[in-house]
């Protein structure tokens, strides 16, 4: 009996260590600390915010476009041989350099309000950036939570794994003092061995699967070295009423930021078809410039600033284009904008049909997951009874390593199941947040 005993309170002990984990406190990394960590370092996601930048650079030049351009010019050759003077307009036989000096504007008065519809594109692509950049952020949470997460189970199943081999480790020890006695079977001494070896396995399989959970979050958060910092641990949820998939679903297109930044999308597309049919209407603009001219060989012998203030030539012109036939061009871009409208507006529904599927799949998974905790927790109980029978009945000599072994497998397992869906219920909890909007990190 006081072996028994010795291995219920080592098994109690081992066992209380991996579920406390859950509720202890210490001085490490937060879920939330992780959270501001991957949106500060993450590169995808600053490489994400390039593209807000490029926004920002096309609107601005969009509403530049309503300014006028002034351009200035000067150029200079040498002529050889019989050629025109530039300043007379006269004949010389002589080489000689000459030289022309202008400066023009260009302002456009009428182009069927192109830059106008233009200035509205950019307006809506710029919005519409700025929220996909804020979606890429949400999906990132999600990504570090689900990462945190499962660095937490694997640290708790490693702990159970190696509890429940210590479990094993005392049994096989004890069996080696009374099979050195004479008073053990040798079968169920070498069974507990072979147990002991499988257990073994399994812990250094979830020092694995801890290794690369922590990698993962680690690549999350962009953080260099061999050692992810320690979590401070997640406590479960209160258990509360599920909402309803539709309900859930309402509030996610009300809260979601990606179905913002489509209805911004389409609009983005409803102004390219007007920037696309502003090409059918003529277009005005205004030219104006002044200008000079240089030659080596003035008959006036004025020097080169000179030739400049006394040779000027000014001009001021409107010139009106009206498109008449253009290879049919205008006419199929308009449709080929028409038909990025319509995938604008599919995309919403596409999207709108996958967060209807995603959030019915959330509901029910919550629902799920609670019921499973509370029928594991029941289902622990009693397999710790049952393993209790079965420890007393091996240690008084009436039992096989077999009937124990069952017992203990049976009750890992539950256990096992019970940290998985406790910390699954962690996780589905924050997903549901996503979706209705809650979630604060």
């Amino acid at each position: 009996m006081k072996y028994f005993v010795r291995i219920t309170l080592l098994f109690i002990v081992c066992y209380s260590s991996a579920i406390s984990v859950m509720g202890q406190t210490s001085q490490s990394l937060s879920l939330s600390d992780c959270v501001q960590l991957a949106i500060q370092n993450n590169p995808s996601l600053k490489r994400s915010e390039l593209d807000l930048r490029r926004d920002q650079i096309n609107y601005r030049q969009a509403q530049y476009n309503r300014l006028p351009s002034l351009n200035g010019s000067v150029s200079h050759s040498y002529n050889q041989g019989r050629s025109i003077n530039s300043t007379t307009n006269q004949f010389v036989d002589n080489s000689y350099f000459s030289g022309n000096q202008s400066l023009s504007l260009n302002a456009p008065l009428f182009n069927g309000f192109r830059i106008l519809h233009d200035i509205r594109l950019r307006g809506s692509a710029r919005e519409a950036g700025k929220l996909e950049f804020e979606s890429a952020a949400n999906e990132l949470k999600l990504d570090v939570i689900e990462a945190y997460v499962m660095v937490l189970t694997a640290q708790d199943m490693l702990k159970q794994a190696e509890g429940q081999m210590a479990v094993t480790a005392e049994n096989v020890r004890r069996s080696e003092v009374m099979q050195q006695e004479g008073a053990a079977n040798p079968g169920d001494y070498y069974d507990l061995r072979g147990q002991l070896q499988a257990e073994e396995n399994n812990v250094q399989n979830t020092k694995q699967e801890l290794y690369n959970n922590q990698l993962r979050l680690m690549a999350l958060l962009n953080i260099s070295g061999n050692d992810l910092p320690t979590l401070q641990p997640l406590s479960l949820p209160a258990e509360e009423t599920v909402d309803m998939s539709q309900d859930l679903y309402q509030s996610a297109l009300r809260t979601l930021p990606n179905f913002k930044a489509l209805d911004w999308r389409i609009k983005q597309a409803e102004h390219s078809i007007k920037v696309a049919k502003s090409q059918y209407y003529p277009s005005l603009s205004l030219d104006a410039g002044v200008q000079s001219r240089f030659s080596s060989v003035d008959e006036q012998g004025y020097n080169y600033w000179q030739q400049l203030t006394n040779y000027p030539s000014k001009g001021i012109s409107l010139t009106l284009r009206v498109p008449i036939f253009n290879q049919m061009q205008v006419r199929n871009q308009v449709k080929l904008a028409r038909l990025d409208l319509d995938e604008a507006k599919w995309n919403r529904k596409v999207q709108e049909n996958l967060v209807r599927e995603e959030t019915a799949k959330a509901v029910f998974s919550l629902s799920t997951v609670q019921k499973n905790v509370h029928s594991l927790r029941k289902q622990e109980r009693d397999y710790q009874e049952a393993f209790r029978i079965a420890q007393v009945h091996f240690d008084a000599g009436n039992s096989n390593s077999v009937l124990l072994l069952t017992a203990k497998n049976k009750l890992d397992n539950a256990t096992n199941q019970l940290l998985i869906k406790q910390y699954a219920w962690i996780l589905q909890k924050y997903i549901n947040d996503y979706y209705a909007g809650k979630l604060e990190l």
